[in-house]
Protein backbone atom coordinates (compact mmCIF):
# COMPACT_ATOMS: atom_id res chain seq x y z
CA UNK A 1 0.00 0.00 0.00
CA UNK A 2 1.18 3.42 -0.99
CA UNK A 3 0.30 6.08 1.58
CA UNK A 4 0.39 9.96 1.01
CA UNK A 5 -0.22 11.74 3.82
CA UNK A 6 -0.78 15.39 3.80
CA UNK A 7 2.29 16.11 2.04
CA UNK A 8 3.15 19.97 1.36
CA UNK A 9 5.55 21.01 -1.19
CA UNK A 10 6.77 23.79 -3.49
CA UNK A 11 8.98 25.50 -6.17
CA UNK A 12 10.32 28.90 -6.05
CA UNK A 13 7.41 29.36 -3.61
CA UNK A 14 4.87 28.06 -5.47
CA UNK A 15 3.04 25.60 -4.09
CA UNK A 16 2.36 22.04 -5.69
CA UNK A 17 1.59 20.33 -3.21
CA UNK A 18 -0.66 21.81 0.31
CA UNK A 19 -2.17 19.07 2.80
CA UNK A 20 -2.80 16.50 -0.20
CA UNK A 21 -3.17 12.79 1.12
CA UNK A 22 -4.10 9.66 -0.97
CA UNK A 23 -3.67 5.69 -0.63
CA UNK A 24 -3.11 3.71 -3.36
CA UNK A 25 -4.06 -0.42 -2.12
CA UNK A 26 -1.24 -2.68 -2.74
CA UNK A 27 -1.62 -4.53 -6.24
CA UNK A 28 -4.17 -1.55 -7.66
CA UNK A 29 -3.17 0.18 -11.41
CA UNK A 30 -4.11 3.52 -11.35
CA UNK A 31 -4.01 6.68 -13.51
CA UNK A 32 -2.54 10.13 -12.72
CA UNK A 33 -4.15 12.95 -13.99
CA UNK A 34 -4.38 16.59 -13.72
CA UNK A 35 -3.47 19.95 -15.99
CA UNK A 36 -0.28 20.30 -17.30
CA UNK A 37 2.33 21.93 -14.94
CA UNK A 38 0.19 20.75 -11.80
CA UNK A 39 2.93 18.31 -10.12
CA UNK A 40 2.15 15.10 -12.02
CA UNK A 41 6.29 14.24 -12.70
CA UNK A 42 6.69 16.00 -9.62
CA UNK A 43 4.84 13.52 -7.41
CA UNK A 44 7.02 10.53 -9.11
CA UNK A 45 10.13 12.37 -7.90
CA UNK A 46 8.71 12.37 -4.55
CA UNK A 47 7.76 8.79 -4.20
CA UNK A 48 11.38 8.13 -5.38
CA UNK A 49 12.67 9.70 -2.95
CA UNK A 50 14.86 12.43 -5.11
CA UNK A 51 13.12 15.60 -3.51
CA UNK A 52 12.43 16.39 -0.04
CA UNK A 53 9.27 17.54 1.04
CA UNK A 54 8.58 20.08 3.30
CA UNK A 55 5.88 18.57 4.91
CA UNK A 56 3.57 15.29 5.51
CA UNK A 57 5.16 12.09 4.46
CA UNK A 58 5.20 9.11 2.08
CA UNK A 59 5.03 5.53 3.25
CA UNK A 60 5.68 2.17 1.46
CA UNK A 61 5.78 -1.65 2.97
CA UNK A 62 9.58 -1.73 4.07
CA UNK A 63 11.65 -3.63 1.23
CA UNK A 64 9.35 -2.22 -1.56
CA UNK A 65 10.75 -1.62 -4.86
CA UNK A 66 10.11 1.28 -7.20
CA UNK A 67 10.75 1.19 -10.94
CA UNK A 68 10.22 3.63 -13.25
CA UNK A 69 11.52 4.46 -16.67
CA UNK A 70 13.85 7.63 -15.90
CA UNK A 71 15.60 7.60 -19.14
CA UNK A 72 16.41 6.14 -22.09
CA UNK A 73 19.59 3.14 -22.27
CA UNK A 74 22.72 4.56 -22.91
CA UNK A 75 23.71 3.76 -26.55
CA UNK A 76 26.12 0.93 -25.70
CA UNK A 77 27.45 -2.70 -27.54
CA UNK A 78 25.20 -5.17 -25.07
CA UNK A 79 22.78 -6.40 -26.47
CA UNK A 80 19.01 -5.51 -26.56
CA UNK A 81 18.08 -8.65 -24.49
CA UNK A 82 20.93 -8.58 -22.15
CA UNK A 83 20.06 -4.93 -21.47
CA UNK A 84 17.01 -5.93 -20.05
CA UNK A 85 17.80 -9.13 -18.05
CA UNK A 86 20.29 -6.71 -16.30
CA UNK A 87 17.19 -4.50 -15.42
CA UNK A 88 16.75 -7.20 -12.74
CA UNK A 89 19.07 -5.85 -10.13
CA UNK A 90 19.20 -9.11 -7.73
CA UNK A 91 18.83 -11.71 -10.76
CA UNK A 92 21.66 -10.09 -12.03
CA UNK A 93 23.84 -10.02 -8.81
CA UNK A 94 22.58 -13.61 -8.18
CA UNK A 95 23.72 -14.72 -11.57
CA UNK A 96 27.60 -13.03 -11.11
CA UNK A 97 27.76 -14.77 -7.37
CA UNK A 98 27.14 -18.32 -8.43
CA UNK A 99 29.83 -18.30 -10.81
CA UNK A 100 32.34 -17.11 -7.91
CA UNK A 101 30.84 -18.69 -4.95
CA UNK A 102 33.01 -21.35 -3.03
CA UNK A 103 30.70 -21.79 0.01
CA UNK A 104 28.62 -24.64 0.04
CA UNK A 105 26.11 -22.99 1.74
CA UNK A 106 26.41 -20.00 0.09
CA UNK A 107 26.27 -21.56 -3.27
CA UNK A 108 22.55 -23.41 -1.88
CA UNK A 109 21.14 -20.28 -0.35
CA UNK A 110 22.10 -18.91 -3.97
CA UNK A 111 20.10 -21.61 -6.14
CA UNK A 112 17.35 -21.45 -3.46
CA UNK A 113 16.57 -17.79 -3.95
CA UNK A 114 17.36 -17.79 -7.69
CA UNK A 115 14.26 -20.36 -8.17
CA UNK A 116 12.07 -18.36 -5.53
CA UNK A 117 12.30 -15.57 -8.06
CA UNK A 118 12.29 -17.94 -11.44
CA UNK A 119 15.25 -16.87 -12.53
CA UNK A 120 15.50 -19.78 -15.08
CA UNK A 121 12.55 -18.51 -16.83
CA UNK A 122 14.14 -14.79 -17.27
CA UNK A 123 15.34 -15.00 -20.89
CA UNK A 124 12.28 -16.52 -22.16
CA UNK A 125 10.23 -13.59 -19.88
CA UNK A 126 12.76 -10.99 -21.31
CA UNK A 127 11.70 -11.82 -25.33
CA UNK A 128 8.64 -12.38 -24.79
CA UNK A 129 8.76 -8.24 -23.28
CA UNK A 130 10.86 -6.76 -26.18
CA UNK A 131 8.90 -8.68 -28.82
CA UNK A 132 5.46 -7.39 -27.63
CA UNK A 133 7.66 -3.73 -27.67
CA UNK A 134 8.56 -4.16 -31.28
CA UNK A 135 11.72 -6.27 -31.21
CA UNK A 136 12.00 -9.21 -33.01
CA UNK A 137 14.33 -12.22 -32.59
CA UNK A 138 17.43 -10.43 -34.82
CA UNK A 139 16.65 -7.12 -33.22
CA UNK A 140 17.18 -8.75 -29.56
CA UNK A 141 20.48 -9.91 -30.39
CA UNK A 142 21.90 -6.32 -31.99
CA UNK A 143 23.83 -3.91 -29.37
CA UNK A 144 21.79 -0.84 -28.20
CA UNK A 145 23.78 1.43 -30.18
CA UNK A 146 22.54 0.13 -33.56
CA UNK A 147 18.88 1.72 -32.40
CA UNK A 148 17.53 5.55 -32.14
CA UNK A 149 16.60 7.02 -28.67
CA UNK A 150 13.03 6.71 -29.71
CA UNK A 151 13.42 2.72 -29.78
CA UNK A 152 16.19 2.49 -26.54
CA UNK A 153 13.25 4.34 -24.45
CA UNK A 154 11.34 1.07 -25.62
CA UNK A 155 14.62 -0.94 -24.42
CA UNK A 156 14.47 0.99 -21.05
CA UNK A 157 10.85 0.02 -20.83
CA UNK A 158 11.06 -3.57 -21.45
CA UNK A 159 13.76 -3.25 -18.80
CA UNK A 160 11.50 -1.90 -16.00
CA UNK A 161 8.73 -4.35 -16.85
CA UNK A 162 10.67 -7.31 -16.91
CA UNK A 163 12.29 -6.42 -13.46
CA UNK A 164 8.82 -6.18 -11.93
CA UNK A 165 9.05 -3.88 -8.65
CA UNK A 166 6.78 -3.96 -6.65
CA UNK A 167 5.25 0.12 -7.47
CA UNK A 168 5.70 0.91 -11.21
CA UNK A 169 5.95 4.39 -12.23
CA UNK A 170 5.03 5.02 -15.95
CA UNK A 171 5.22 8.55 -17.25
CA UNK A 172 3.98 8.93 -20.94
CA UNK A 173 4.66 5.25 -21.94
CA UNK A 174 3.26 5.62 -24.81
CA UNK A 175 4.14 8.45 -26.65
CA UNK A 176 7.35 6.44 -27.69
CA UNK A 177 5.33 3.36 -28.80
CA UNK A 178 3.59 2.68 -32.05
CA UNK A 179 -0.39 1.45 -31.77
CA UNK A 180 0.63 -2.04 -31.81
CA UNK A 181 3.37 -1.45 -28.65
CA UNK A 182 0.24 0.81 -26.72
CA UNK A 183 -2.44 -2.21 -27.45
CA UNK A 184 0.11 -4.24 -26.26
CA UNK A 185 1.04 -2.68 -22.89
CA UNK A 186 -2.21 -1.93 -22.13
CA UNK A 187 -2.91 -5.97 -21.68
CA UNK A 188 0.26 -6.25 -20.23
CA UNK A 189 -0.45 -3.87 -17.64
CA UNK A 190 -3.68 -4.83 -17.10
CA UNK A 191 -2.30 -8.63 -15.68
CA UNK A 192 0.97 -6.80 -13.87
CA UNK A 193 1.17 -8.43 -10.22
CA UNK A 194 1.77 -5.07 -8.51
CA UNK A 195 1.13 -1.95 -8.02
CA UNK A 196 1.14 0.49 -11.08
CA UNK A 197 0.84 4.33 -11.49
CA UNK A 198 0.96 5.85 -14.71
CA UNK A 199 0.70 9.18 -16.03
CA UNK A 200 -0.97 9.43 -19.25
CA UNK A 201 -2.93 11.21 -21.76
CA UNK A 202 -3.63 8.67 -23.51
CA UNK A 203 -7.87 8.25 -22.23
CA UNK A 204 -7.98 4.39 -23.90
CA UNK A 205 -4.90 3.01 -21.74
CA UNK A 206 -6.87 4.96 -18.71
CA UNK A 207 -9.72 3.44 -19.76
CA UNK A 208 -9.02 -0.12 -20.06
CA UNK A 209 -5.82 -0.73 -18.41
CA UNK A 210 -6.52 1.12 -15.05
CA UNK A 211 -8.95 0.42 -12.14
CA UNK A 212 -7.95 4.03 -10.10
CA UNK A 213 -7.54 7.53 -11.00
CA UNK A 214 -5.67 9.86 -8.91
CA UNK A 215 -6.37 13.60 -10.20
CA UNK A 216 -4.26 16.33 -8.79
CA UNK A 217 -5.98 19.14 -8.89
CA UNK A 218 -6.11 22.53 -7.07
CA UNK A 219 -2.95 21.26 -4.90
CA UNK A 220 -4.98 18.40 -3.78
CA UNK A 221 -5.07 14.48 -4.31
CA UNK A 222 -8.65 12.87 -4.85
CA UNK A 223 -8.80 8.96 -5.63
CA UNK A 224 -11.40 7.36 -8.12
CA UNK A 225 -12.45 3.64 -8.34
CA UNK A 226 -12.95 3.19 -11.91
CA UNK A 227 -11.49 3.77 -14.98
CA UNK A 228 -11.15 7.52 -17.13
CA UNK A 229 -14.51 7.60 -18.17
CA UNK A 230 -15.74 7.21 -15.06
CA UNK A 231 -14.17 9.38 -13.61
CA UNK A 232 -14.98 12.05 -15.76
CA UNK A 233 -18.31 11.28 -15.08
CA UNK A 234 -18.00 11.26 -11.31
CA UNK A 235 -16.49 14.70 -11.73
CA UNK A 236 -18.66 16.39 -13.60
CA UNK A 237 -21.75 15.45 -10.94
CA UNK A 238 -19.55 16.65 -8.45
CA UNK A 239 -19.07 20.11 -9.74
CA UNK A 240 -22.34 20.11 -10.63
CA UNK A 241 -23.42 19.75 -7.13
CA UNK A 242 -20.75 22.27 -5.98
CA UNK A 243 -22.47 24.62 -8.19
CA UNK A 244 -25.91 23.63 -6.64
CA UNK A 245 -24.18 24.44 -3.34
CA UNK A 246 -22.43 27.60 -4.01
CA UNK A 247 -25.66 28.81 -5.55
CA UNK A 248 -27.53 27.78 -2.45
CA UNK A 249 -24.63 29.61 -0.06
CA UNK A 250 -24.63 32.69 -2.35
CA UNK A 251 -28.92 33.07 -2.02
CA UNK A 252 -28.58 32.71 1.94
CA UNK A 253 -26.02 35.35 1.83
CA UNK A 254 -27.89 37.67 -0.15
CA UNK A 255 -30.59 37.27 1.95
CA UNK A 256 -28.61 37.77 5.19
CA UNK A 257 -27.00 40.80 3.29
CA UNK A 258 -30.16 42.57 2.81
CA UNK A 259 -30.88 42.07 6.36
CA UNK A 260 -28.24 44.08 7.48
CA UNK A 261 -28.27 46.62 5.09
CA UNK A 262 -32.10 47.18 5.89
CA UNK A 263 -31.85 47.04 9.79
CA UNK A 264 -28.50 47.78 10.94
CA UNK A 265 -29.55 51.69 11.57
CA UNK A 266 -32.17 50.52 13.76
CA UNK A 267 -31.74 50.01 17.33
CA UNK A 268 -34.11 47.53 17.82
CA UNK A 269 -33.00 45.17 14.69
CA UNK A 270 -29.12 46.52 15.17
CA UNK A 271 -28.09 42.83 17.45
CA UNK A 272 -29.91 40.74 14.84
CA UNK A 273 -28.03 42.87 11.90
CA UNK A 274 -24.48 42.36 13.84
CA UNK A 275 -25.29 38.87 14.46
CA UNK A 276 -25.53 38.58 10.61
CA UNK A 277 -22.48 40.57 9.83
CA UNK A 278 -20.55 37.94 11.94
CA UNK A 279 -21.80 35.13 10.31
CA UNK A 280 -21.34 36.35 6.47
CA UNK A 281 -17.66 36.87 7.80
CA UNK A 282 -17.32 33.29 8.58
CA UNK A 283 -18.95 31.79 5.84
CA UNK A 284 -16.54 30.08 3.45
CA UNK A 285 -17.36 30.06 -0.38
CA UNK A 286 -18.01 27.15 -1.51
CA UNK A 287 -15.16 26.57 -4.16
CA UNK A 288 -16.04 25.44 -8.13
CA UNK A 289 -12.97 24.12 -9.57
CA UNK A 290 -12.31 26.04 -12.69
CA UNK A 291 -12.74 24.06 -15.56
CA UNK A 292 -9.66 23.01 -17.49
CA UNK A 293 -10.90 25.23 -20.53
CA UNK A 294 -9.37 24.26 -23.61
CA UNK A 295 -9.57 26.13 -27.51
CA UNK A 296 -11.05 24.17 -29.69
CA UNK A 297 -9.67 23.27 -32.56
CA UNK A 298 -11.08 24.22 -36.26
CA UNK A 299 -10.32 22.95 -39.69
CA UNK A 300 -11.88 24.93 -41.87
CA UNK A 301 -14.06 23.48 -44.97
CA UNK A 302 -11.69 22.36 -48.08
CA UNK A 303 -11.46 25.44 -51.25
CA UNK A 304 -13.49 23.66 -53.81
CA UNK A 305 -15.10 20.49 -54.13
CA UNK A 306 -13.36 17.73 -55.52
CA UNK A 307 -14.88 14.48 -57.19
CA UNK A 308 -13.80 10.54 -56.50
CA UNK A 309 -11.31 9.29 -56.70
CA UNK A 310 -9.65 12.56 -55.18
CA UNK A 311 -6.21 10.93 -55.44
CA UNK A 312 -4.33 7.61 -56.65
CA UNK A 313 -1.29 5.66 -55.77
CA UNK A 314 -0.65 2.85 -58.77
CA UNK A 315 2.02 0.27 -58.72
CA UNK A 316 3.71 2.85 -56.98
CA UNK A 317 7.06 2.10 -55.42
CA UNK A 318 7.74 4.19 -52.31
CA UNK A 319 11.42 4.77 -50.40
CA UNK A 320 14.34 7.19 -50.23
CA UNK A 321 16.50 6.39 -53.51
CA UNK A 322 18.55 3.64 -54.69
CA UNK A 323 18.99 0.76 -52.61
CA UNK A 324 16.35 2.05 -49.50
CA UNK A 325 12.77 0.97 -50.89
CA UNK A 326 10.18 0.83 -47.84
CA UNK A 327 7.06 -0.40 -49.75
CA UNK A 328 6.23 -1.43 -53.31
CA UNK A 329 3.35 -2.00 -55.41
CA UNK A 330 1.33 0.24 -53.78
CA UNK A 331 -2.32 0.93 -55.04
CA UNK A 332 -4.31 2.99 -52.91
CA UNK A 333 -7.32 5.35 -53.35
CA UNK A 334 -8.71 8.35 -51.69
CA UNK A 335 -12.07 9.75 -51.76
CA UNK A 336 -13.04 13.56 -50.42
CA UNK A 337 -15.14 11.60 -47.05
CA UNK A 338 -12.40 9.04 -46.67
CA UNK A 339 -11.69 8.84 -42.75
CA UNK A 340 -8.08 6.26 -42.86
CA UNK A 341 -6.04 5.24 -39.65
CA UNK A 342 -2.42 3.90 -40.68
CA UNK A 343 -1.82 1.04 -39.05
CA UNK A 344 1.22 -1.45 -39.01
CA UNK A 345 4.19 -1.32 -36.28
CA UNK A 346 6.97 1.12 -36.47
CA UNK A 347 9.25 1.12 -39.04
CA UNK A 348 7.10 -0.48 -41.42
CA UNK A 349 6.42 1.98 -43.64
CA UNK A 350 3.90 4.46 -42.11
CA UNK A 351 5.48 7.83 -42.26
CA UNK A 352 7.18 6.56 -45.66
CA UNK A 353 3.28 6.34 -47.50
CA UNK A 354 1.94 9.53 -45.93
CA UNK A 355 5.36 11.68 -47.32
CA UNK A 356 4.71 9.98 -50.52
CA UNK A 357 0.75 10.74 -51.01
CA UNK A 358 1.46 14.24 -49.69
CA UNK A 359 4.52 14.96 -52.28
CA UNK A 360 7.38 15.50 -49.63
CA UNK A 361 9.06 12.42 -50.47
CA UNK A 362 9.09 11.57 -54.83
CA UNK A 363 7.71 7.95 -56.12
CA UNK A 364 10.63 5.41 -56.98
CA UNK A 365 8.49 4.36 -59.66
CA UNK A 366 4.38 3.99 -60.45
CA UNK A 367 2.46 6.76 -60.55
CA UNK A 368 0.49 9.25 -58.00
CA UNK A 369 -3.22 10.66 -59.46
CA UNK A 370 -4.77 14.03 -58.08
CA UNK A 371 -6.13 16.98 -59.51
CA UNK A 372 -3.74 19.94 -59.75
CA UNK A 373 -6.48 21.77 -57.36
CA UNK A 374 -6.04 19.39 -54.30
CA UNK A 375 -4.40 21.05 -51.22
CA UNK A 376 -2.85 18.83 -48.58
CA UNK A 377 -2.41 19.62 -45.22
CA UNK A 378 0.76 18.11 -43.34
CA UNK A 379 1.69 17.70 -39.78
CA UNK A 380 4.31 15.80 -38.30
CA UNK A 381 6.12 15.88 -34.68
CA UNK A 382 9.46 16.32 -36.47
CA UNK A 383 7.84 19.93 -37.15
CA UNK A 384 8.00 20.77 -34.13
CA UNK A 385 12.41 21.56 -34.76
CA UNK A 386 11.51 23.31 -37.64
CA UNK A 387 9.68 26.71 -36.16
CA UNK A 388 12.16 29.57 -36.39
CA UNK A 389 13.72 30.24 -33.27
CA UNK A 390 13.66 33.92 -32.06
CA UNK A 391 10.28 34.47 -34.21
CA UNK A 392 7.11 35.05 -32.47
CA UNK A 393 3.46 32.80 -33.16
CA UNK A 394 2.19 36.48 -35.41
CA UNK A 395 5.67 35.61 -37.15
CA UNK A 396 5.05 32.28 -38.16
CA UNK A 397 1.16 33.74 -38.75
CA UNK A 398 2.13 36.35 -40.84
CA UNK A 399 4.61 34.61 -43.11
CA UNK A 400 1.69 31.63 -43.71
CA UNK A 401 -1.20 34.37 -44.73
CA UNK A 402 -1.35 36.02 -48.08
CA UNK A 403 1.41 39.39 -48.40
CA UNK A 404 -0.14 42.26 -47.30
CA UNK A 405 -2.66 40.69 -44.55
CA UNK A 406 -3.35 43.42 -42.12
CA UNK A 407 -1.42 42.79 -38.58
CA UNK A 408 -5.15 42.92 -37.24
CA UNK A 409 -6.44 39.97 -39.29
CA UNK A 410 -3.21 37.85 -38.65
CA UNK A 411 -3.71 38.87 -35.04
CA UNK A 412 -7.33 37.06 -35.37
CA UNK A 413 -6.13 34.41 -37.20
CA UNK A 414 -3.57 33.79 -34.30
CA UNK A 415 -6.79 33.91 -32.20
CA UNK A 416 -8.49 31.25 -33.70
CA UNK A 417 -5.73 28.96 -33.36
CA UNK A 418 -5.83 29.67 -29.83
CA UNK A 419 -2.88 32.31 -28.98
CA UNK A 420 -4.34 35.22 -27.09
CA UNK A 421 -2.81 38.53 -27.18
CA UNK A 422 -0.46 37.97 -24.73
CA UNK A 423 1.14 34.26 -26.33
CA UNK A 424 0.64 35.69 -29.86
CA UNK A 425 3.58 37.58 -28.84
CA UNK A 426 5.62 35.09 -27.49
CA UNK A 427 9.01 33.47 -29.24
CA UNK A 428 8.02 29.55 -30.23
CA UNK A 429 10.70 28.44 -28.74
CA UNK A 430 9.45 29.06 -25.20
CA UNK A 431 6.10 27.11 -26.22
CA UNK A 432 5.22 24.30 -24.44
CA UNK A 433 5.11 21.01 -26.78
CA UNK A 434 1.13 21.46 -27.00
CA UNK A 435 1.75 24.42 -27.92
CA UNK A 436 3.76 24.17 -30.47
CA UNK A 437 1.45 21.65 -32.43
CA UNK A 438 -1.44 23.92 -32.12
CA UNK A 439 0.25 26.48 -34.08
CA UNK A 440 1.50 23.69 -36.66
CA UNK A 441 -1.68 22.41 -37.13
CA UNK A 442 -3.54 25.94 -37.19
CA UNK A 443 -0.51 26.78 -40.16
CA UNK A 444 -1.18 23.43 -41.79
CA UNK A 445 -5.09 24.93 -42.25
CA UNK A 446 -4.67 28.41 -43.13
CA UNK A 447 -4.62 27.04 -47.19
CA UNK A 448 -8.50 25.45 -46.48
CA UNK A 449 -6.88 21.40 -47.36
CA UNK A 450 -8.98 18.76 -48.86
CA UNK A 451 -7.19 16.33 -47.10
CA UNK A 452 -5.64 16.47 -43.08
CA UNK A 453 -2.27 14.33 -42.83
CA UNK A 454 -1.72 13.55 -38.98
CA UNK A 455 1.45 12.16 -38.23
CA UNK A 456 1.41 11.04 -34.60
CA UNK A 457 -0.49 14.35 -33.90
CA UNK A 458 -1.12 14.14 -30.15
CA UNK A 459 1.93 13.14 -28.40
CA UNK A 460 1.94 16.77 -26.54
CA UNK A 461 -1.44 17.04 -26.43
CA UNK A 462 -3.55 16.57 -22.57
CA UNK A 463 -6.63 14.60 -22.69
CA UNK A 464 -8.76 17.81 -23.03
CA UNK A 465 -6.63 18.63 -26.31
CA UNK A 466 -7.08 15.36 -27.59
CA UNK A 467 -10.80 15.53 -26.75
CA UNK A 468 -11.26 18.72 -29.08
CA UNK A 469 -9.23 17.73 -31.74
CA UNK A 470 -11.68 14.52 -31.98
CA UNK A 471 -14.43 16.93 -32.35
CA UNK A 472 -12.33 18.99 -34.78
CA UNK A 473 -11.99 15.87 -36.70
CA UNK A 474 -14.99 14.83 -36.95
CA UNK A 475 -16.31 18.39 -38.25
CA UNK A 476 -14.15 18.43 -40.94
CA UNK A 477 -15.87 17.60 -44.19
CA UNK A 478 -12.55 16.39 -46.10
CA UNK A 479 -10.50 13.79 -45.59
CA UNK A 480 -8.23 12.48 -43.41
CA UNK A 481 -4.86 10.02 -43.14
CA UNK A 482 -3.99 9.49 -39.20
CA UNK A 483 -0.89 7.90 -37.85
CA UNK A 484 -1.53 7.24 -34.33
CA UNK A 485 -0.99 5.79 -30.83
CA UNK A 486 -3.63 7.14 -29.36
CA UNK A 487 -6.04 4.28 -29.94
CA UNK A 488 -9.10 6.84 -28.65
CA UNK A 489 -8.37 8.75 -31.30
CA UNK A 490 -8.39 6.33 -33.76
CA UNK A 491 -11.27 4.68 -32.73
CA UNK A 492 -13.58 8.17 -32.85
CA UNK A 493 -12.04 8.93 -35.86
CA UNK A 494 -11.49 6.84 -38.23
CA UNK A 495 -13.99 4.62 -40.54
CA UNK A 496 -11.27 2.13 -42.16
CA UNK A 497 -7.81 1.32 -41.99
CA UNK A 498 -4.95 0.89 -44.69
CA UNK A 499 -2.55 -1.73 -43.46
CA UNK A 500 1.47 -0.50 -43.57
CA UNK A 501 3.65 -4.66 -42.93
CA UNK A 502 6.44 -6.65 -44.99
CA UNK A 503 6.52 -3.84 -47.78
CA UNK A 504 3.40 -3.81 -48.64
CA UNK A 505 0.41 -0.98 -48.18
CA UNK A 506 -2.98 -2.02 -48.64
CA UNK A 507 -6.65 -1.54 -47.15
CA UNK A 508 -7.15 -3.60 -44.29
CA UNK A 509 -10.54 -5.56 -44.51
CA UNK A 510 -11.67 -4.92 -40.45
CA UNK A 511 -12.29 -2.19 -38.21
CA UNK A 512 -9.65 -1.31 -35.34
CA UNK A 513 -11.58 -4.41 -33.00
CA UNK A 514 -10.40 -6.90 -35.60
CA UNK A 515 -6.95 -5.38 -35.83
CA UNK A 516 -6.17 -5.50 -32.18
CA UNK A 517 -7.21 -9.19 -32.14
CA UNK A 518 -4.68 -9.60 -35.00
CA UNK A 519 -2.23 -7.65 -32.86
CA UNK A 520 -2.35 -9.73 -29.43
CA UNK A 521 -2.55 -13.00 -31.26
CA UNK A 522 0.62 -12.56 -32.96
Amino acid sequence: MLRISEINYSVEGRPLFEEASAVIPEGHKVGLVGRNGAGKTTLFRIIRGELGLDAGEITLPSRAKIGGVAQEVPSSETSLIDTVLEADVERAALMREAETATDAGRIADIQARLVDIDAWTAEGRASSILKGLGFDDYDQSQPCSAYSGGWRMRVALAGVLFAQPDLLLLDEPTNYLDLEGALWLENYLAKYPHTVIIISHDRGLLNRAVGGILHLEDRKLTYYQGNYDQFAKMRAEKRAQQSAAAKKQQAHKAHMQAFVDRFKAKASKARQAQSRVKMLEKMQDIAIPISERTTPFHFPKPKGKLAPPMLELEKADLGYGEGAKILSGVNLRLDPDDRVAIVGANGQGKTTLVKSIAQRLPLMAGNRKAPGSLKIGYFSQDQLDELTAGETVLDHVTQKLPAGTPQHKARAAAAAMGFNFEKVETNVEKLSGGEKVRLLLGLMSVDKPHVLILDEPTSHLDIDSREALIYALNDFPGAVLLITHDVYLAEATADRLWLVNKGKAKRYDGDLRDYKKLVMAA
